[in-house]
């Protein structure tokens, strides 16, 4: 069962929030295992920013007498255990914090003080010879425990703050990202349902609003094509009917004895037979066209030779209805890499179309130029043309612009499709237009 635009948005919703808080949380982690291990481990120097003040007050007074003063006036230092000596490491003032565990606790004022290992040490300069040192001695894991939560909680405090601010803001952008993203979810699971007329709107950022139009267009190529298909089933059902009728009646009767074995009535069943056969190879070659599976054997061919020698082959056609015939103008090179059996059949169906619908005493002409990238052939009549609004179809399946186009002038709908897809998959382009006169013009162009 599919879910609810309303249950998809909160879905994702909560998951961008999940995934927000849990990168905050991270972070703050992070961020705290680095202060905690910076303060408590007990080999990692301090950041100490008083030295220069030391050394200033050395070269001041030239030596450490009153320095106590120094110390005083600079509060974060009573937090800190440290040692101030004088160049030969005697102890000038004393500043360590409790610690009953180390043994050189009890050293005085001016004894002198053996530096350990865990210490941190700063030289203090003046006018380039060390006239003391600064000690910073191991803190107990208490005391640096103290110093670390006294960081850490006001960065804690900080953080939550932030994090609310930030969920506050982020909730409302990501529902910007959010609406689009679940109602394109939505749509997908409509069309994968069999809804094809689904449609979404286009909101939010650019990408999420080309996704949305992209959508679109794929959501109405697959209801066109399943509309075309129904259709091509209807109409395929539609061409088969008539000429199966007409054969099983003229077979029936001949059962029957109406008619005669040998008479006429064989003969329109025949006929029936041939146009059913015709049909089926034209379906037949137009979905070969269509999937790519023709093979095509091309060569150099001179299109200007093969029209006349289509125009040729249908002239007795056009003499029967009385119409001029001709291959009006022609200019430029006129060979193309093409397949000339294909051609041919293309150029047959389309001026055979036209004679076939342009009434007594009208005109079909064919023109073919080169120009600078291309080679172009047109094929014309002077007829009633074809609906400004039925131009975009007229190269579909079993299209006809007069129902009454079909079986009566011995078409089977299929001839213009055909056409556009041997055009096409030898690399060319096919379309048609009205001409202004009146009459239909096709129009092929053939890349050089």
């Amino acid at each position: 069962m599919h879910s609810s635009i309303r249950e998809i948005r909160r879905r994702l919703l909560n998951l961008l929030l999940r995934a927000f808080v849990i990168v905050l949380f991270l972070s703050f982690l992070i961020f705290t295992l680095i202060i905690g291990y910076f303060l408590t481990s007990s080999s990692t120097p301090v950041p100490f920013p008083f030295v220069s003040t030391l050394e200033g007050y050395y070269l001041a007074r030239g030596n450490w007498k009153g320095v106590e003063v120094v110390f005083y006036s600079m509060p974060e230092l009573d937090a800190m255990s440290t040692l101030l000596l004088d160049e030969e490491q005697r102890i000038v003032l004393d500043q360590r914090l409790d610690s009953a565990s180390d043994p050189l606790f009890t050293l005085k004022m001016g004894d002198t003080y053996e530096i350990q290992d865990r210490d941190v040490v700063f030289n203090l300069s003046a006018n380039d010879k060390i006239v003391g040192y600064l000690v910073l001695t191991p803190f107990s894991f208490a005391q640096r425990f103290s110093f670390a939560r006294a960081i850490v909680f006001p960065v804690g405090v900080i953080s939550l703050l932030l994090a609310t601010f930030l969920v506050i803001v982020a909730n409302l952008l990501m529902r910007r990202f959010v609406n689009p993203l679940a109602d394109v979810i939505y749509a997908a699971n409509a069309v994968t349902a069999g809804k094809l007329d689904t449609r979404i709107a286009t909101e939010g950022p650019q990408d999420l609003r080309t996704l949305s139009e992209s959508f679109n267009v794929m959501a109405s190529s697959l209801e066109r094509n399943d509309r075309e298909r129904r259709d091509m089933l209807a109409d395929i059902a539609h061409e088969l009917r008539t000429p199966l009728s007409v054969i099983r009646g003229r077979l029936e009767g001949i059962i029957d004895g109406i008619y005669a074995e040998n008479g006429p009535q064989v003969s329109t069943a025949l006929e029936q037979t041939y146009l059913l056969e015709r049909l089926v190879d034209d379906l037949r070659l137009l979905t070969l066209a269509e999937k790519r599976q023709l093979v095509f054997d091309k060569t150099n061919v001179n299109v200007g030779k093969l029209i006349d020698s289509v125009l040729e082959l249908l002239s007795a056609q056009a003499k029967e209805k009385q119409i001029s015939l001709a291959f009006a103008e022609q200019s430029g090179n006129l060979t193309a890499h093409l397949d000339p059996q294909r051609l041919e059949q293309v150029l047959s169906n389309l001026v055979g179309n036209a004679l076939r619908y342009v009434p007594e005493g009208g005109q079909v002409w064919v023109t073919a130029h080169e120009t600078n990238v291309s080679l172009q052939v047109t094929v014309n009549d002077n007829g009633t043309g074809v609906p400004e609004a039925d131009l975009p179809f007229i190269f579909d399946r079993f299209w006809r612009k007069e129902k009454s186009r079909s079986r009566a002038s011995g078409g089977t709908g299929l001839g213009l499709a055909i056409s556009k897809q041997l055009i096409e998959a030898q690399g060319g382009e096919i379309s048609a237009r009205n001409l202004p006169e009146g009459g239909l013009q096709i129009i092929l162009i053939f890349p050089r």
